[in-house]
């Protein structure tokens, strides 16, 4: 079994970063412990970007410095000495303290940025030699035929070939899209013995640099942004030296305006344009010469913090070399933009074949769960049978910005609920590419008349008049929650916006609980270093009783059986066993007998105390013969109070992720979130929720 894996290319710009991450993704969720090494990084000055991506992305304990062996200025100074023995060596002893501490290591070569090409391609191939690891042979298609693609395929291969190396498979990356399916059909004909070529098309939005890749790499200040426009794409500059009149006429999409910092008249006719809705939406404003804009401008720009999207950095540089420096700025991969993560991951998802690749790696899968494995799962039940998800909550960023990761890794279909122009103006402040998203405003559907109508025939035993039901309908939770009753949707995620009782009431009016459940209640699933356990009820219900308790036990038992959890229950208490006796632990051994009652083929213990329900040490000391204790993976609290305490108590002292609350227990799946919830947040719920989808049917 290969214990690393070696990504290199043979010439810059191959886009090597995307695929790095693409397949660290699939390792990561078949493999515990993955490390990352780049044998040389670029400078000690500046943290290696591809490393700070690997480090927050997977949550690596590992040092910073452990993940790289030398410094491109260190390894060129012992190269021209000649000293080509000591620095294989240092690099080997670097790698062999990071392999000592991991299952697999996935290995990045050299950027191709330095004075010899030549000279980078003896040493990767060297390094991977030395390393004992087999080859991912990277070779950039962008602007090469598909002729020239095959004998740059072929040249890589026999160089790689000719220096012992062993080759895994080969990646063409950057190919014109246009001529991708003839490439890939190619070489699905000619397939090399050396392993199979995937093909990868160019893609615009990973080739442009962000506002933030400008700001750093030119050292440039923020003078005005929210926290996510600095993620804006730019595709092409402006410098604004003429009348304002020819200016606008010149604009593009995504261009980033560079203009010195006292022309005002260029500032507003920017902010201008960007309201207006009639002029291309634009990237953000660079000002230059050091000089702020005059303090009545920047009134002006304080007062559309709320409303505008355009970001205004600063450089002290006068406007040639501001602009020739920012004209040759590369796009990164940054840990914080998760809308190119999703697009590089969607995009390597879509052309590779990951489990061929795992195949050919010769991979273990982790018996263990991890957060990362338990998140990446997921997403890939949600997209093996996508599902329709209607977001109550359109008007929302977050929801938006959720929505194009959603939609860019090909997870659910989506729905969005709101006002339509609103919404359409939000997508292009915020630069989204939603296309293939729906938007419907409730207010104008052309099914509230038959929504009004079902409404009435649910309700009006309940006193509700044909006139309030159309009038109820508006409301996006009640038109959302009726999509999904209706079978117009497979289920609703609400409450970035309106509280938990906002997204429950319609659900257990409209869609209701399910045959012989008597309360609908929700779990959390807490993601822990090396497991996932289940803890409900921790946000809907405050005092059930006995029934309830055991209903809340079985259908969190079903939940954890749903995302491949082994369902062992620990329904807690202040005492295990027959040690204690009151009304809270008489009602916790009574839910207990309930639930061996009517499902006697559950592993259930209760009442039982946290710690004999998750640590063997403790479980036989005080309940040694039983089949949870020390070994519970869902965990049933007495009452909301206590719940609620626990999870998050654990949630902040173990570091551990905690996603949810996942409601059960309804006919049809509908999630709450938190008000405070992120944009991962949205999109874990939302997998879940179409996976419930899947189950349900």
């Amino acid at each position: 079994m290969a214990k690393s894996l070696y990504i290199v290319g043979i010439e810059p710009r191959s886009g090597k970063s995307v695929i790095s991450l693409g397949v660290m993704e699939m390792l990561s969720r078949r493999i515990r412990n993955v490390g990352y090494f780049r044998p040389v990084i670029p400078s000690d000055r500046l943290p290696d970007n591809n490393i700070k991506l690997i480090r927050a992305r997977y949550s690596s304990d590992l040092a910073y410095e452990e993940m790289y062996g030398i410094t491109n200025e260190a390894a060129q100074k012992m190269s021209t000495r000649g000293q080509s023995a000591p620095l294989f060596n240092k690099i080997l002893l670097q790698y062999k303290a990071l392999e000592s501490k991991c299952k697999f290591v996935l290995c990045e070569g050299t950027d191709f940025t330095g004075v010899s090409s030549a000279f980078e391609f003896d040493f990767n191939a060297d390094v991977a030699n030395n390393l004992g690891s087999p080859v991912l042979v990277l070779v950039n298609g962008r602007g090469r035929s598909p002729g020239a693609i095959d004998e740059a395929v072929t040249v890589a291969r026999k160089s790689f070939e000719n220096k012992g190396c062993t080759i895994l498979a080969t990646i063409v990356n950057r190919v014109d899209p246009d001529m991708c399916s003839k490439v890939e059909r190619h070489f699905k004909k000619e397939m090399p013995e050396t392993g199979p070529v995937w093909v990868l098309p160019e893609e615009p939005v990973l080739r442009k640099p962000t506002i933030n890749d400008i700001a750093q790499a030119i050292d440039a200040h923020i003078l005005h942004a929210q926290a996510d426009d600095m993620t804006r794409e730019v595709s092409g500059f402006k410098v604004a030296a003429m009348h304002l009149p020819h200016f606008l006429e010149r604009i593009q999409e995504g261009d980033l305006i560079i203009t010195p910092g006292d022309r005002s008249d260029m500032i507003l006719g920017s902010l201008t344009a960007t309201l207006s809705g009639t002029y291309p939406v634009l990237a953000g404003l660079l000002l230059t010469g050091g000089l702020k804009p005059d303090p009545r401008i920047m009134l002006l720009l304080d007062g559309f913090k709320k409303q505008l999207s355009l970001p205004v950095i600063c450089s002290s540089k006068d406007t040639y070399t501001t602009a020739m420096e920012a004209g040759k700025v590369r796009s990164t991969l940054s840990a914080d933009n998760h809308r190119k993560i999703a697009v590089a991951l969607g995009l390597f998802e879509a052309h590779v074949d990951s489990e061929a690749l795992a195949s050919r790696i010769d991979v273990i899968r982790s018996k263990k769960v991890t957060p990362l494995m338990f998140e990446y799962e997921l997403i890939e039940r949600a997209r093996a049978d996508r599902r329709h998800i209607v977001l109550p909550e359109g008007e929302d960023d977050r929801i938006l910005r959720a929505s194009e990761i959603l939609r860019r890794r090909n997870v659910v279909d989506i729905t969005l609920l709101g006002r339509m122009d609103k919404i359409r103006y939000k997508i292009n402040a915020l630069g989204l590419d939603l296309e293939g998203v729906g938007i419907i405003d409730p207010l104008k559907s052309e099914r509230l008349g038959d929504y009004a109508k079902a409404l009435y025939e649910m309700r009006r035993h309940k006193g509700l008049s044909a006139a309030m039901a159309l009038d109820t309908v508006t409301d996006v939770s009640y038109f959302g929650t009726i999509m999904v009753a209706m079978g117009d949707a497979c289920g609703m995620v609400s409450g970035a916006v309106h509280p938990t009782g906002e997204t429950i009431r319609p659900a257990l009016q409209i869609i209701k609980t399910k045959p012989g459940v008597s309360v609908v209640s929700s779990v959390f699933f807490m993601c822990l270093a090396d497991r996932v356990l289940v803890y409900g009820d921790c946000a809907v219900n405050p005092d059930p009783n006995a029934e309830q308790l055991a209903d809340i036990a079985i259908s969190s038992a079903k939940t954890a059986r749903t995302y491949g959890i082994d369902p062992r229950i620990a329904m807690c208490s202040y005492s295990t066993a027959e040690s204690g006796h009151g009304k809270d632990v008489d009602k916790v051994r009574e839910a207990t007998l309930i639930v061996k009652r009517r499902h006697p083929e559950l592993k259930v213990e209760g009442p039982i105390q946290y710690d004999a329900a998750i640590d063997a040490g403790v479980a036989r000391t005080k309940l040694p013969k039983s089949e949870v204790a020390g070994k519970a993976t869902v965990f049933i609290f007495p009452d909301l109070n206590t719940g609620n305490n626990l999870y998050k108590a654990v949630q902040r002292s173990a570091n551990a992720v905690a996603v949810g609350p996942v409601l059960q227990g309804l006919n049809k799946p509908v999630n709450d979130l938190s008000r405070g919830c992120t944009i991962p947040d949205i999109v874990n719920t939302v997998a879940i929720t179409a996976i419930q989808a899947q189950t349900d049917n």
